[in-house]
Formats: structure tokens, C-alpha cells, sequence
């Protein structure tokens, strides 16, 4: 049986001006400045202000269409009531320049770049070689990575071939096919199976008699496994060598790329691509002043060729067109003044954010020390702003700051703390920066081991877990004691 009730229910939506500018405060510079550009594409009624324009910032409404003795029109919405809004003109412009912003280059230099993919296929059409080997060689280039490494099975290779190719051939022959001409193109090591092949492909082609280019070749070949476990007194009794033979087939394998398609790109390398800081923090007589860095984001203001339009309409009461026509400019202005504040915004959440973080980090921005930085968090940024930590991981998500100590990526700045023996918080920034300059330090002919590491911590003051000390040392890519030895 249908029966009528009235349920009342409480839920949160946010407004499109609210995703609007969650989506404009996570935005780096870059993002940022390519975001204004689109909007400037799709909304006319923003425009920039250029920098020479002497007239304000945003130009009362009220002021360009007030016209005495001309009767309101009945529309859907009152005209007058819009163009006459009381909304403060700083509501409704942006300026995003600071006096003291820098000027940051943001191009970077591009040039075309060659695939290996492209690179291999023009040498492989200089060979002399059969239409169904060349066939056979072009799909195995085709099947390199990008470090110009064949990871796939040869017998895969083999079966693709027979489907999607229509070329019936053998394990035997893709394998003649990939030794004798693809792994001899240029570079060398390339279509190598594995980095051992790679490195091996790479020595052979150094035609010398030199002796520790003949030994680096024999440790490659037999004695691969200890060389990457590092068991060096193994080699040297094994070919019953010096330290000093050892140390100079070493350094000739150092020479050796591990990835010989690492020059090449799929399609363009960037050169020269620098970071654009989103923050700029100078340090003045002791006192650190952080500022937003927005040269590239211009002074907006809505449109004075709309302005035009809506006066034109004003004096025009009967037209169904011009109707239709301040209809769509109402829906263009509101945009744009929501843009605009939407703008300003972001601005006060950044400059907020980040005058939170220089202050709970103002020993580090001085001294540049990381054995400065306190132990910071998320929610200890946002309890000084009042905004919500969702909105503080957005704002430090994908940003830089230009420091008086070089460029500075936010996130680095937040870290855990632990408690040191005298009963104080430290960062873990702070105990990583130890544990690096004490691997630094350490005798590389005997590293010392996580155990080790935990004892030499203790004794300044950080009593932590050795299972600690590896993740710490595994954050920081500094492999096991083992793999730090050197000769």
C-alpha cells in the first residue's frame, strides 16, 4: 500500500566552486599557470591586465551601466540587481604579483628526439639480409624495452610470429637471427636477455689487448655471481691476481652502461628542464619572510568588451535576443568572478600554509641544517592554520620552495619523531642525516654492518632497533654493508 512521509535528512555537498578550487590549491606553478591559460580560453569574460593599464583593478559594474531615465526590463533575473552587487572590488580581481617575486625562467630548451626503435631499424636496413630475417629482426627491436634489453622468451617470439606475422620459423633461427644481427648493432649491448649478456656485448667490442679489459671480460663471463655479491678475495684467488689487477678490471666494467638505451626516447628529450619553485623564502636580519612566487600567474579581471555587451542590452528592452544574450553572460560573469575568488583563495591557503611551515621550521630555513628540522607533521600545520589536513596535503603535494639554501621539495620538510636519550623529540630527518654521514665516514674496505650502525647511533644519543636502522638505511638507497664494500 503507497503511503506519503516526510523524512528530513542531513548530508554535505560541496559546491562546484568549492571542488573548483580543492582542484586549483594541489596545482604546482606550472599546472597552475597552464590551468589559467585554459580558463582564459573558455570563459571571455576574464581578461589580463596588462601591466602598463592605469585603471583599476576591477572597475565598478555600477559605474558602466548605470544609465539615468532608462527603465529596468523584465527578464528572469534582475540586471540591475547584478550589475549594481555591492561585492568588494578585491572580491573580484586578482593580482597574484608580489613586489619582491623573482623573476623564474619556466622554458625549457626541447629537441626532437630519436626512438631506438627508429635508431636500430636504420641499421638494420643496411644489412645485407634475407626479406624474412629482416622481418624476423625488425619484430625482435620491436620487442626491446626501453633499455634496449629483450625480456621476452625467444619461443614466445617464435609463436607471435606465426600468428600475427604469418612467419613459420624456430627457436633456433630467431636465436642465430638476434646474435648475429640485432646484438650487433649499435649501441653495443643492445637486445641483450639480461645484464650480464648486456655488460658482456659491451667488453667484446672493445677490441684491445690490455689486460685488465681481457680480466674484466673473464669476470663477466665466470665470475658474474661474485662479482655482484661483491666477493672480491674470491676473484683474486680464483685468477690468483693483485688488488691492483682487480681494481683495474673493475674500473673498466665501471665503464660499462647497464642501460644502453637510456639515450633514446619515444618522443622528445628535454633538456635543461629546471623546477619552479611555488614559494620563495628569503631570510632577513634573522627573520625568515616567505612569499608566494606567482610572476606567471597574471591580474585578472572581467572583461570590459562584456561590460559593452550588458550596456547595449540595458537600452534595448523588447529584443528576445539580446535577452538570450545577457542570459549567457550573466552564466560567463559569474564564473569569472567565481574564478577570480576562487584564485584569491588558493593565494591566502598557500600564503597561510606556508608562513605555518616557516614558522615551525625557521631554525632549518636560517641554518639550512637538516639537523634542524623539527619533527612536523601534517595535522601540526593545520592546527596553526585552522584548515583541514586534507586541504594542507594538497597544498604541499608536488611543491618547491626557492630557500637561501637551494630548492627545497615541501614534503621533505614533514617527518616522524622519535624521543633521543635525553628525553627530547627529535625528527627522523635528524637521525637519517646521522646514519648517512656515519656510512659516509665508514672504511669502505670493512662497512659497517646494521649491528654496527645501532651501537655507533647509541653513543650519540639515538637508541634505536637495528630492524630501524635498515629501514631507515633502505629509505635513504644505501645498500647492505656487503654491497658498500670496495677495494
Amino acid at each position: 500500500m503507497l503511503k506519503q512521509h516526510l523524512q528530513l535528512k542531513l548530508g554535505q555537498k560541496l559546491a562546484p566552486q568549492q571542488i573548483q578550487l580543492m582542484k586549483l590549491i594541489q596545482l604546482h606553478t606550472l599546472e597552475f599557470e597552464e590551468e589559467l591559460e585554459r580558463e582564459l580560453e573558455e570563459n571571455p569574460a576574464l581578461e589580463i591586465v596588462k601591466e602598463d593599464s592605469k585603471e583599476d583593478e576591477y572597475s565598478s559594474l555600477e559605474d558602466a551601466y548605470q544609465d539615468e531615465g532608462t527603465e529596468s526590463i523584465e527578464t528572469d533575473f534582475d540586471v540591475n540587481e547584478y550589475l549594481y552587487d555591492d561585492e568588494p572590488s578585491y572580491k573580484t580581481a586578482s593580482s597574484n604579483y608580489s613586489p619582491d617575486d623573482e623573476e623564474f625562467d619556466n622554458e625549457s630548451l626541447l629537441t626532437e628526439g630519436q626512438s631506438l626503435y627508429d635508431y636500430l631499424t636504420e641499421q638494420i636496413h643496411l644489412v645485407n639480409i634475407s626479406e624474412e630475417d629482416l622481418r624476423i629482426a625488425e619484430y625482435l627491436i620491436g620487442n626491446l624495452d626501453t633499455d634496449g634489453y629483450l625480456r621476452r622468451e625467444i619461443k614466445s617470439i617464435v609463436d607471435d610470429l606465426a600468428f600475427s606475422q604469418g612467419i613459420y620459423t624456430t627457436k633456433e633461427k630467431v636465436d642465430d637471427i638476434l646474435e648475429n644481427y640485432v646484438q650487433k648493432l649499435d649501441p653495443p649491448g643492445v637486445g641483450a636477455r639480461g645484464l650480464q649478456e648486456c655488460l658482456l656485448l659491451q667488453i667484446e667490442k672493445k677490441v684491445s689487448s690490455d689486460k685488465a679489459v681481457s680480466l674484466a671480460a673473464n669476470i663477466l663471463r665466470y665470475q658474474f655471481d661474485a662479482l655482484t655479491n661483491k666477493h672480491y678475495n674470491k676473484i683474486i684467488q680464483k685468477y690468483d691476481i693483485e688488488e691492483e689487477d682487480l681494481k683495474d678490471a673493475l674500473e673498466e666494467i665501471s665503464k660499462l652502461s647497464p642501460k644502453v638505451g637510456g639515450n633514446f626516447d619515444t618522443q622528445t628529450i628535454t633538456i635543461n628542464q629546471e623546477i619552479i619553485p611555488d614559494f620563495v623564502i628569503q631570510v632577513k636580519d634573522g627573520q625568515v619572510i616567505p612569499m608566494l612566487n606567482s610572476k606567471n600567474a597574471p591580474t585578472l579581471r572581467v572583461s570590459e568588451e562584456y561590460k559593452d555587451i550588458l550596456t547595449t542590452y540595458s537600452h534595448d528592452k523588447n529584443s528576445s535576443e539580446h535577452k538570450q544574450a545577457a542570459l549567457f553572460i550573466k552564466q560567463k560573469l559569474d564564473a569569472a568572478k567565481w574564478y577570480i575568488d576562487a584564485i584569491n583563495q588558493r593565494q591566502n591557503t598557500l600564503l597561510q600554509t606556508i608562513t605555518a611551515i616557516v614558522k615551525f621550521q625557521k631554525d632549518y630555513f636560517i641554518t639550512g641544517d637538516e639537523k634542524s628540522l623539527k619533527p612536523m607533521i601534517l595535522k601540526d600545520v593545520a592546527d596553526i592554520t585552522g584548515f583541514d589536513i586534507s586541504t594542507i596535503s594538497r597544498v604541499v603535494k608536488s611543491k618547491y620552495a626557492d630557500t637561501p639554501n637551494g630548492i627545497v621539495y615541501l614534503k621533505d620538510l614533514f617527518s616522524d619523531s622519535l624521543t633521543n636519550d635525553d628525553g627530547e623529540e627529535v625528527s627522523t630527518k635528524e637521525i637519517k642525516t646521522h646514519l648517512q654521514e656515519v656510512i659516509d665516514k665508514e672504511n669502505k674496505r670493512k662497512p659497517l654492518t646494521d649491528d654496527a650502525l645501532v651501537v655507533i647511533l647509541k653513543e650519540q644519543g639515538y637508541n634505536i632497533a637495528r630492524r630501524t636502522i635498515a629501514k631507515y638505511r633502505e629509505q635513504l638507497n644505501i645498500p647492505v654493508a656487503r654491497l658498500r664494500k670496495e677495494l
